[in-house]
C-alpha cells in the first residue's frame, strides 16, 4: 500500500509524516527507504507472523509493508507552481490513495489570517488537485485527437477525456463519476489525483484524543465532508504520534495506557487505510520464510498467487489453504490435514484474510 500525505502549512502534517515514517521499529531494515528523503517505508504489524515464525521456527519474518510519499510545501497556487507543490505534485500520481491532514486544534503560537476551518482547508487542497488533473488531461486530449486521426479505435479514449475534462472545469473530482467496468482500467492509467481515493487524517491536541474527537467541532466538519463523497476519516494527534516514535515498544505501550488509548496513530492509518481500499493479507509460512502478503479483496487464489512471482499465476495448479485461527489452534499443518481443515482449492477460490496458503504450480 503506498499513501501520499498532503496538507497545507502548519496542519501538523511533516510532523506526522516524520512520525509514521519513523516510528516503525523495523523501517531502517528495508534497503529502499531511503531512496528519498520525502518517502518513508515502515513494516505492517501483523501478530500472526509473529505467531507463525515461532511456529515454524522461520529464519526470516516478512511484514506487508505501507510507502509514505511526503508532498513537501504544498499550499495555494502548488498546481501552478507556488512554493514547492508543483514539484512534488507529480510523486504522488502512483500512489494507492491520499492521506489529507486537516488541522482540527488550536494553537495560539501558529500565525493566522483566518479562523480554523477544515472544511475550506480541504478544498483549498483539492482545488490544486483539480487544477494539477485538468493541466494532464487536457495535454492528454490534444494528443489522442491528433493520433485519432488516424486510429479511429481512439475515438472512445477521447470521449473519456472529454467528459472528465468537463468535470474538473467544473471543480469536481474525477471519482465522484461512475465509469464503465471496461472503461475503468483507461481512467485508472491517467494516475488523476483527484480520482484517488481519500482519507482524512484529523489532527486534534492531545485533549481530544482520549474521546477519539467525539467532541471536537471541527472533526465533526471533516466527518460530514468526508461522508457526502464517501472518504475515510481516522482521528490522531501528531504531537502524540512525534513522542511515541521516540520510545520503543515496551515504553510505547506504557505510554499510550497512560493515555487511555488503545492504538496509535499507525495503527489507525493501517486500519483506515485497508478498509478504504479494500485490501487484506494472506500468509505464507515455512521454515526460510513466514511473510504478509497484501490482496484486494476478493482475488481468486491464482492473482493472489500471481503477487508472489508471475510463475505462480501462470503455471497455478492449486493452493493449499488452512485459517490463521485453524492452524493455530491445533499446532501444525499435519495436525490440520489429520482434522480435514487442511484443503485443496482451485481456480475459483476467493482468498480470504488471514488464509495460510501454500501454491502449487507447474511452468
Amino acid at each position: 500500500m503506498k499513501l501520499g500525505i498532503v496538507g497545507l502549512p502548519n496542519v501538523g502534517k511533516s510532523t506526522l509524516f516524520n512520525s509514521l515514517a519513523g516510528g516503525g521499529a523495523e523501517a531502517a531494515n528495508y534497503p529502499f527507504c531511503t531512496i528519498d528523503p520525502n518517502v518513508g517505508v515502515v513494516p505492517v504489524p501483523d501478530k500472526r507472523l509473529d505467531v507463525l515464525e515461532q511456529m515454524y521456527n522461520s529464519k526470516k519474518k516478512t511484514p506487508a509493508v505501507i510507502e509514505f510519499v511526503d508532498i513537501a510545501g504544498l499550499v495555494k497556487g502548488a498546481s501552478k507552481g507556488e512554493g514547492l507543490g508543483n514539484k512534488f505534485l507529480s510523486h504522488i500520481r502512483e500512489v494507492d490513495a491520499i492521506v489529507h491532514v486537516v488541522r482540527c486544534f488550536e494553537d495560539t503560537n501558529i500565525v493566522r489570517d483566518n479562523p480554523i476551518d477544515p472544511v475550506s482547508d480541504i478544498e483549498t487542497i483539492e482545488l490544486e488537485l483539480i487544477l494539477s488533473d485538468l493541466e494532464v488531461v487536457e495535454k492528454r486530449i490534444a494528443k489522442t485527437q491528433k493520433m485519432a486521426m488516424n486510429d479511429k479505435s481512439l475515438a472512445k479514449e477521447v470521449e473519456i477525456l472529454k467528459r472528465i475534462n468537463e468535470c474538473l472545469e467544473e471543480g469536481k473530482n474525477v471519482r465522484t463519476l461512475d465509469f464503465d467496468e471496461d472503461d475503468a482500467p483507461f481512467v485508472d492509467s491517467l494516475t488523476l489525483l483527484s480520482n484517488k481515493p481519500v482519507l482524512y487524517a484529523a489532527n486534534v491536541d492531545e485533549n481530544d484524543m482520549v474521546d477519539d474527537g467525539e467532541n471536537n467541532e471541527y472533526v465533526a466538519k471533516v466527518k460530514e465532508f468526508a461522508s457526502k463523497e464517501g472518504s475515510g476519516v481516522f482521528v490522531v494527534c501528531a504531537k502524540i504520534e512525534e513522542e511515541l516514535s521516540e520510545l520503543d515498544e515496551d515504553e510505547k505501550k506504557e505510554y499510550l495506557a497512560d493515555l487511555g488509548l488503545k492504538s496509535g496513530g499507525l495503527e489507525k492509518l493501517i486500519n483506515a487505510g485497508y478498509s478504504l481500499l479494500e485490501l487484506i493479507s494472506y500468509l505464507t509460512a515455512g521454515e526460510q520464510e513466514v511473510r504478509a502478503w497484501t490482496i484486494k479483496n476478493g482475488t481468486k487464489a491464482p492473482q493472489a498467487a500471481g503477487k508472489i512471482h508471475s510463475d505462480f499465476e501462470r503455471g497455478f495448479i492449486r493452493a493449499e489453504v488452512v485459517t490463521y485461527e485453524e492452524l493455530v489452534k491445533l499446532g501444525s499443518i499435519a495436525a490440520a490435514k489429520e482434522a480435514g481443515v487442511y484443503r485443496s482449492e482451485g481456480k475459483e477460490y476467493i482468498v480470504k484474510d488471514g488464509d495460510v496458503i501454500l501454491f502449487r504450480f507447474n511452468v
